[in-house]
């Protein structure tokens, strides 16, 4: 009976830790080479749907 216990609390550590992480990765700013790669990509379609 313990074993299921000790894996449900596992378990429950394992969704905080992905949490965390997530909500961490999901707080940093966009890096600067990938908005100018936006910026570029929105600039391409304007002029495609001239």
């Amino acid at each position: 009976m313990g074993n299921k216990n000790d894996t449900s609390n596992v378990t429950r550590q394992i969704d905080e830790s992905l949490r965390h992480v997530y909500r961490e990765m999901a707080e940093e700013d966009v890096p600067d080479r990938f908005k100018q790669l936006l910026e570029r990509l929105k600039e391409q379609e304007k002029q495609n749907a001239k």
